[in-house]
């Protein structure tokens, strides 16, 4: 008998605790220190290769010269440009978004930067004549296009010889788990209309005249934070979640680890968000 009531005690006790921990999990403490989605992110960015601002990288193998005339091809709200300001003679930005546009503009204002000018276009053709640009950006805009050949053609009309290139576009790894998870309008137009596979990515910049010098996986991260974000069904841009508190904090303890930027390199190259070139005009 006295060993059935410490049995019961024990289970009821155990109970207890794990009703304890349920109501916890349904009605998390309020977050009195919020972590910084954007402050993380930007770490994160920096430790895989961008925003070198001592070598004047916007990535590492593009970097900006004083005289460059530099192109950014779907601009959106300014991140690049943002960085490249402060280093390019000249820059011509370009997006389809007129809210991106604002955006872009609230934000270069917002930094005195001058040396700017801003065009709404679809980029089919270009309005910009061509041997312009010293440096063309075009990051995560292919997999919205309707013709990538005739897309990149355009990218290295506007080149001058020996123009350097930054072409980002999603990884096939990241988007097979995206078209998994994600709501099914995401894959259709005006979002992502294609998956490019690395390959594919290499092919279209050498049929377009470019020279492959740097091939590169970014955004472990990132294809993560996409996953939860749909799940958690949050606003994209403003939400927040416990969900994506918990990750922020968990990749950043990762990149604090001593061997953080080994750990942070083997993942980005596992599942990458995107894929990214490095490519010179011939």
């Amino acid at each position: 008998m006295k060993n059935e009531y410490w049995t019961g005690m024990s289970v009821r006790k155990e109970a207890a605790r794990l009703a304890l921990r349920v109501a916890r999990w349904c009605n998390p403490e309020p977050d009195v220190d919020p972590v910084s989605y954007g402050d993380v992110a930007l770490r994160d960015a920096c430790r895989g290769g961008w925003f070198r601002a001592d070598t004047r990288e916007l990535f590492e193998g593009f970097p900006i010269a004083p005289s460059d005339t530099l192109v950014d091809v779907g601009c959106g709200a300014g991140e690049n440009a943002a960085f490249c300001a402060a280093f390019a003679a000249r820059m011509i930005l370009v997006d389809v978004d007129p809210k991106k546009i604002e955006a872009t503009e609230q934000r270069l204002r917002s930094r005195g930067a001058t040396n700017w000018q801003i065009i709404l276009s679809n980029g089919n053709p270009l309005p910009i004549d061509a041997a312009t640009a010293d440096k063309v950006v075009c990051t995560e805009v292919l997999e919205h296009v309707p013709d990538t050949t005739q897309f990149m053609r355009e990218l290295a009309r506007i080149g001058k010889p020996g123009a350097l290139y930054l072409i980002s576009v999603p990884d096939a790894l990241s988007e097979q788990v995206a078209k998994r998870v994600a709501p099914p309008e995401v894959f259709r137009e005006p979002n992502h209309i294609r998956v490019i596979g690395r390959d594919e990515l290499e092919r279209l910049a050498t049929d377009a005249g470019l020279r492959v010098q740097k091939h590169a996986f970014y955004g472990f991260y990132w294809a993560i934070w996409h996953t939860l974000v749909w799940k958690c069904d949050i606003d994209f841009d403003h939400g927040r979640h416990p969900a994506l508190d918990h990750w922020t904090r968990a990749w950043n303890a990762v990149l604090d680890l001593p061997e953080g930027q080994q750990c942070k390199n083997a993942l980005d190259e596992a599942m990458p968000k995107s894929q990214i070139i490095v490519a010179r005009k011939q």
